[in-house]
C-alpha cells in the first residue's frame, strides 16, 4: 500500500528539505550547491534553474480518499469473521489495493522534485514504508504462525524461516505460490509490490518527464491496452503465455498513475464533479459484481471479469483525477476535513494490522455469527480498536522513525 499520499502532511524535520514525495509542491525552491545535478534523479546535470519553479497546489483530499480505500480492504476482510448480507459485494473490497497503486504512480511523479538523487529517493522510501511494516510483521508472525498449526484453522500456517525472511525484505510478492505471497504479515504482499515500483519510478520519471497532456493520457491508454491484452491472452493461450508475477501485473495500476498526475503537471484541469465521479467508480463496481453473479444478462460480461484489474484502475484512476483536480482549482472538499486527513495519515498503519487484529480475535472467539446485519456491531468494534492500534502505531513507530530514518537532502 503506497505511503507516498501521506507525505502531504508531514511536517519536515529540523534541518529537513521536507518530503520527497509531499503531493504539495513539485520543487524544491532552495538553491543546490555548486557542481549538484540538477534534475529529476541522478545521471542527469545542469546548470541551476534561474528561478525557482511555481509549486503545484496542493490535493490534500487524496490523504482523506485512502482512508476510504483503506476501509473498503477492511469491509472485505471482515467477511471471514462477521459476515454481512452483502458479503458478495465486499469480496470487491480487496480492490482497494488498485487503487493504492494508481495512487502511488499518481502522487510519486505530481511531487518529484528535481535536484534529488537516486539514493536519498530510495532511503525515504525506505523510510516511509519499513519501520512501520517490521512492528506489523513482528505482531503478524504470532497470530498466523504456529510449530503445530491446528488443522481446523486454515489461515494459521506452519513456521517457514525462509517466508518470513522473504516478507522481511519485502521479496515474497515475486512468487505466486500463495504460501509465501501472503506470508509474514498477509497484508504486505502489496508492499514487496510498492518496492518494485519505487526501484524503477526513478528510471520512468527520467524518461517521461517532458510528456506533456497528450503523452500523459497515451501512457494510460497505452498501459490499459497492454494489461488487458496480456489478461485475454492468458485466458486464451493459458499454456504458451505464463503468468507473470503480481509486481508486473500490478505495474498497469501504477504506471496509469503516472500518465494522470504527467497529464495534470501540465496545468490540463478537465471540469469533473466529483459526485459524479463516485457515482461512476460505485456504478462500475456493481457493474462489475452483477456481471459475474448474472454473466449471461450482461454484455462482454466474460471480457470484463478477465480484464477486471484493468477496469479497476479505470475507475480509480477517474476518481483520483476528479478529486485532485478539483484541489487544484481550490474547490471545497470534505476529504480535506481533519477527521478524514488524520484517518487518511493512519491507513498505512491500520492497512497493515486490522487483519492482525481480526484473525487473533477470529481464532479465540470463532465466527461471530450467522450472516445478518447485526454483525455491523463487529464491524464497529473491530474497525475502532484497529483505529486506535493503528494510530499508535503510526505516533509512536511509522512517524518518529521516517522523520529520524530521511536524513538530510
Amino acid at each position: 500500500m503506497p505511503k507516498a499520499a501521506e507525505e502531504q502532511n508531514q511536517s519536515p524535520a529540523p534541518g529537513s528539505p521536507g518530503p520527497a514525495a509531499s503531493v504539495l509542491t513539485s520543487t524544491d525552491t532552495a538553491t543546490p550547491p555548486p557542481g549538484a545535478p540538477v534534475s529529476g534523479f541522478p545521471g542527469e546535470s545542469g546548470p541551476p534553474p534561474a528561478e525557482p519553479r511555481k509549486r503545484l497546489p496542493r490535493v490534500e483530499s487524496l490523504t482523506g480518499l485512502r482512508w476510504w480505500a483503506a476501509f473498503f480492504v477492511f469491509a472485505h476482510h471482515m467477511t471471514n469473521l462477521a459476515p454481512l448480507p452483502i458479503h458478495d459485494f465486499l469480496k470487491y473490497g480487496t480492490s482497494g489495493v488498485t487503487f493504492f497503486f494508481v495512487l502511488s504512480g499518481f502522487v510519486l511523479t505530481w511531487s518529484a522534485q528535481p535536484g534529488t538523487r537516486f539514493r536519498t529517493f530510495y532511503r525515504r522510501r525506505f523510510a516511509r514504508i519499513w519501520p512501520a511494516h517490521m512492528i506489523a510483521l513482528i505482531a503478524a508472525v504470532f497470530v498466523f504462525y504456529r510449530f503445530d498449526p491446528p488443522e481446523n484453522m486454515w489461515w494459521i500456517k506452519p513456521v517457514s524461516v525462509t517466508v518470513i525472511v522473504l516478507s522481511v525484505f519485502l521479496l515474497h510478492g515475486w512468487s505466486n505460490d500463495p504460501t509465501v505471497l501472503y506470508g509474514g504479515n498477509p497484508a504486505s504482499w502489496t508492499l514487496s509490490v510498492e518496492a518494485f515500483f519505487y526501484a524503477y519510478f526513478p528510471f520512468v520519471w527520467r524518461a517521461t518527464k517532458r510528456l506533456k497532456l497528450a503523452g500523459g493520457l497515451i501512457l494510460c491508454a497505452a498501459v490499459i491496452v497492454v494489461g488487458g491484452a496480456y489478461r485475454l491472452a492468458l485466458f486464451h493461450y493459458k499454456d504458451v503465455v505464463p503468468v507473470l508475477p503480481q509486481p508486473i501485473l500490478h505495474s498497469v495500476a501504477f504506471l496509469f498513475g503516472i500518465g494522470l498526475a504527467i497529464a495534470l503537471r501540465t496545468g490540463w484541469k478537465p471540469r469533473i464533479p466529483v459526485w459524479f465521479a463516485f457515482l461512476v467508480t460505485a456504478g462500475g463496481l456493481f457493474t462489475l459484481w452483477y456481471s459475474g453473479e448474472h454473466p449471461a444478462q450482461v454484455p462482454f460480461a466474460i471480457t470484463m471479469s478477465l480484464t477486471q484489474k484493468e477496469v479497476l484502475t479505470l475507475l480509480y484512476g477517474f476518481l483520483i483525477l476528479a478529486v485532485a483536480s478539483r484541489d487544484t482549482q481550490g474547490g471545497r472538499s470534505l476529504l480535506r476535513s481533519r477527521p478524514l486527513v488524520a484517518l487518511g495519515q493512519w491507513s498505512y498503519a491500520f492497512y497493515l494490522v486490522h487483519a492482525t487484529i481480526l484473525y487473533a480475535i477470529k481464532e479465540y472467539h470463532g465466527v461471530a455469527g450467522p450472516t445478518g446485519w447485526a454483525n455491523l456491531i463487529w464491524y464497529a468494534g473491530i474497525c475502532a480498536l484497529s483505529i486506535l492500534v493503528s494510530w499508535l502505531l503510526y505516533k509512536f513507530v511509522e512517524h518518529p522513525l521516517e522523520r529520524k530514518l530521511r536524513g538530510p537532502r
